[in-house]
């Protein structure tokens, strides 16, 4: 079999060659490229003669997966797999796993950066006081006793809801399929946010949850309300929020992801929105992360070679 590694995974390519080529045996090809590449044509040049390929979070298209005659099986090195054409995939019969929960932790610790850079205007301190300021107009709430509202109740959405216990919160919890969980109210998508002072989105992309927090969702939000999204752009209504941001109906919001992946064009409503902090994606990206990823990478690599693929989407 033929192994291809579509682009670096975030730790030392000699390191992902070892831990890959262990994973596959001697007996099946390796590929591995030190570029990260999105343009369709190099993807199928890269892509063609292969059995499987790994690859992280740029889109494979139809265009592509039509293109390689020989692919059998796909490793997405991400949590969310949208941007792989799945619908190709089932016609195809090409097998698709994905490598949920490397990123429990850093996702969950990017939300909590979020929330206490915003409730405590920790950017507007920093800036303050380089200028000769003081505290006058920056004393922000405790987390302590806030109602801590999490939308989506997986792996990363009941890290979240952990680490709001450890403050000491109040926390809800709204998904399809309620869990009895301690220490976590499962209520109603409305009632959710009518209630909670601080809103983290925890659910994947796809076509039930794309616009799921609408102008009409956002509106029930409280005015104190501290959004933040950490799943995926197109599940949030970029300029009904930046519109709910600027007019003060709700107080604050973290935003890790957008439609597309950044870099993010200037004219993003979000970029320009009042008391929004954004970053270029990074909620998955630490050291620790990305080991975790290509453990899990050769895991599945071994796994499917040998006839039983774990982690099937």
């Amino acid at each position: 079999m033929k192994i291809v590694i579509l682009e670096p995974l975030g730790i030392p390519e000699e390191t992902t060659r070892a831990m890959a080529q262990e994973a596959i045996g001697a007996g099946n090809e390796l590929v591995t490229y030190n570029t990260r590449k999105e343009d369709i044509e190099t993807l199928i040049e890269r892509s063609k003669d292969a059995d499987a390929v790994v690859l992280t979070n740029f889109k494979y298209p139809r265009e592509v997966i039509e293109s390689c005659p020989n692919l059998k099986y796909i490793c997405v090195a991400f949590t969310g797999y949208d941007h792989v054409d799945m619908a190709c995939c089932r016609e195809r019969g090409i097998q698709v796993s994905n490598c949920a929960g490397y990123s429990t932790s850093a996702v969950a610790d990017l939300v909590f950066g979020f929330v206490i850079a915003l409730s405590r205007s920790l950017i507007a301190c920093n800036d303050v006081v380089r200028k000769g300021g003081t505290k006058a107009g920056l004393i922000g709430p405790e987390l302590e006793g806030k109602k801590f509202g999490i939308i989506g109740a997986g792996a990363i959405g009941l890290r979240v809801a952990a680490i709001a216990n450890a403050f000491g919160c109040d926390v809800y919890a709204y998904s399809r399929t309620r869990k009895d969980i301690p220490g976590v109210t499962f209520v109603e998508l409305d009632e959710l946010l009518k209630t909670c002072d601080i809103i983290s989105l925890h659910v994947p992309q796809n076509a039930s949850t794309v616009g799921m927090i609408n102008a009409e969702k956002i509106a029930l939000m409280k005015s104190n309300a501290l959004f933040i999204n950490t799943a995926r752009g197109p599940i949030v209504d970029s300029a009904a929020l930046a519109a709910a941001l600027n007019s003060g109906a709700i107080a604050g919001a973290g935003v890790d992801v957008f439609e597309t992946e950044p870099p993010v064009a200037e004219d993003h409503p979000l970029l320009h929105a009042k008391n929004c902090i954004c970053t270029p994606h990074v909620g998955f990206a630490t050291h620790q992360a990305m080991e975790k990823r290509a453990v899990i990478v050769c895991d599945n690599l071994k796994a499917w070679l040998g006839g039983a693929p774990i982690n099937l989407v």
